[in-house]
């Protein structure tokens, strides 16, 4: 039997054991969870089968508590709150906090309900011989994760902060969104439309949740700008502290690459595969050291497993080369040449490139979607969408990144500190935006923070109308603040995405920037733009306050500044 026949094998084995074990999961979660299905309103699921339709009639019947209106008042979609609360005997009579867990519980089991759907439909219409992941197929791992994420949200042995869950449950909802977006290429004879409705509902029941939090909380989050003698944030642990600072000769790697056979490995993804156990279970940090060498492989860290670092020899030196794209049938969430969704991951050292070109459309290099990420001293190499920034908590600290139209893109909560940002000459008529912001709930705690970097257009760039970012999403957020702009950037400083959309629901600022191109006069008139913010405004986008990284960046070991 080939290599290739073994692992077709393997994975088809752990393929049928997942099935059995969630199938058993989802059988136990539908009988402990069968009362919120029974009140299910008309309206919050006018797109659900047959099953869910039918008992939604007896919700309207249902008589809503003072207690649960009073806190539905406050989510985007009041009356599939009120239906999911009023399903549990006795909510009216609950706390705040027992009303937001149950909302919580009733999301997992939608959740629990959509994924299965998913699964089926990927069975009913999967071609045989294709081998080429489709939407239906990044559904369902976006749906495995936010089944993590909302059990962590409301397992009582998760130690987490208030800020923990809103991070979570925003990226739950970041999550289904992208659910949507991959379905786009998926006709309704396949289930496309089918999925896609029921993907919204979910959407309905995360957003909910994230606004129940939010009044539970008060919008308030603890936070502390104490940083640690060597200037790295308090959730970083020593080792990794020391793992950052030291060169490759000095570590001790769990395995190490080199495509002359010199290491443990010749191919980074066999090395992922040997410190994936560990991963897996959470035993400490597993680090991957890959010499100097081109790589050309696509790397996926995935989300159970937890605190991989890869380390490379350097810019330049170290490189990973894809070519995946959206012309040639890819969704945007799978053209990545590395992804990283496992928690804790750290990447220093390396060059991450898709090398599609600027006339395949989009086509990422890097997408992280890993809480507590740090990308040190990398150069991130594409064009159209080079870097997506999924969803959780991210740092990225003296990298280079170059990219033309959306290049820096998603809803992750980010902030990019003392990185080269070069805009690069884009295929014909396509003008550029450095990035694309994507927060499509205002209970979201995300967006992107460009603080101390450098915007600086590359040489063949020539007049191409280069933008500092454009809202992917109705609630987009972006601030750049004391950074340096060349010439490049567009005196209208934003450009707008569709018309009016998003234009006085968006929230873009700038601070104390300097160069050329920082200049706020010609700056857009819209009003969500903020071209002169205040030092407090300014300061809520800083790694202390917008990503509270001083809870757990000097873990990683990288350095930053925590304030302005």
């Amino acid at each position: 039997m080939s290599i290739y026949e073994l692992r077709v094998s393997s994975k088809n084995r752990e393929q049928k054991r997942r099935f059995i074990m969630w199938s058993c999961a989802i059988s136990t979660v539908l009988i402990l969870s069968a009362a919120l299905f029974l009140t299910i309103t008309k309206q919050a699921e006018a797109s659900s089968h047959h099953s869910f339709n039918a008992v939604s009639r007896a919700a309207t019947t249902t008589k809503t508590s003072s207690a649960v209106a009073a806190a539905c008042a406050a989510t985007l979609y009041p009356n599939a709150c009120e239906s999911a609360l009023a399903s549990v005997a006795g909510a009216p009579t609950k706390s705040p906090k027992k009303l937001f867990d149950i909302s919580v519980q009733f999301a997992m089991a939608r959740t629990h309900s959509v994924r299965s759907m998913a699964y089926n439909l990927t069975l009913k219409h999967q071609k045989p011989g294709s081998r080429r992941p489709t939407g239906m197929d990044d559904c369902l791992e976006l749906l495995d994760i936010s089944l993590d994420q909302l059990n962590d949200v409301v397992n009582p042995k998760t130690s987490s902060s208030p800020h923990d869950v809103k991070t979570w449950l925003s990226a739950a909802l970041t999550n289904q969104a992208t659910c949507k977006d991959s379905l786009d290429a998926i006709d309704a004879s396949d289930g496309g439309d089918a999925m896609s409705a029921q993907v919204e509902s979910l959407t309905h029941f995360i957003s909910n949740s994230l606004a129940l939090h939010k009044k539970l909380d008060g919008g308030k989050d603890p936070g502390g700008r104490n940083l640690l003698s060597d200037g790295f944030p308090a959730w970083l642990s020593a080792g990794d502290r020391r793992l950052l600072q030291a060169s490759p000769k000095d570590i001790r790697a769990d395995a190490m690459v080199a495509k002359d056979g010199s290491g443990t490995h010749k191919t980074i993804n066999e090395a992922i595969a040997f410190v994936s156990p560990a991963a897996a279970a959470g035993r400490g940090r597993s680090v991957i050291y890959v010499k100097a060498g081109t790589y050309n492989e696509y790397i996926s860290i995935p989300s159970k497993r937890k605190n991989v670092m890869l380390m490379g020899d350097g810019k330049g030196k170290s490189v990973i080369v894809g070519s995946r794209n959206a012309a040639n049938g890819y969704t945007t969430y799978g053209t990545a040449t590395v992804a990283a969704m496992g928690a804790g991951f750290i990447a220093k050292g390396l060059t991450i490139i898709n090398n599609s070109g600027p006339s395949k459309n989009q086509a990422v290099a890097l997408r992280v979607g890993a809480d507590k990420s740090v990308i040190y001293q990398c150069s991130i190499q594409g064009y159209q969408d080079t870097l997506y920034t999924h969803s959780n908590r991210q740092f990225y600290s003296e990298d280079d990144i170059y990219g033309t139209v959306d290049f820096i893109f998603g809803n992750s909560a980010v902030v990019f500190q003392n990185c080269f940002i070069q805009p690069r000459k884009p295929g014909g008529g396509q003008r550029n935006s450095v990035t694309a912001q994507g927060r499509l709930d205002p209970n979201q705690n995300t967006g992107i923070s460009i603080h101390k970097c450098r915007i600086v257009g590359a040489s063949d760039l020539g007049s191409t109308p280069t933008y500092l970012g454009r809202p992917w999403y109705k609630y987009s957020r972006t601030v750049v603040m004391e950074t340096y702009m060349d010439g490049s950037i567009n005196p209208a400083g934003w450009e707008p995405w569709s018309g009016s959309f998003a234009l006085s629901t968006l929230y873009y600022g700038e601070y104390a920037n300097t160069g050329p191109g920082s200049s706020t006069s010609g700056r857009v008139h819209w009003p969500g733009v903020h071209s002169s913010l205040s030092m407090a405004e300014a300061s809520k986008f800083t790694v202390a306050e917008f990503i509270f990284g001083n809870s757990w960046l000097p873990g990683t070991g990288v350095s930053y500044t925590a304030g302005l």
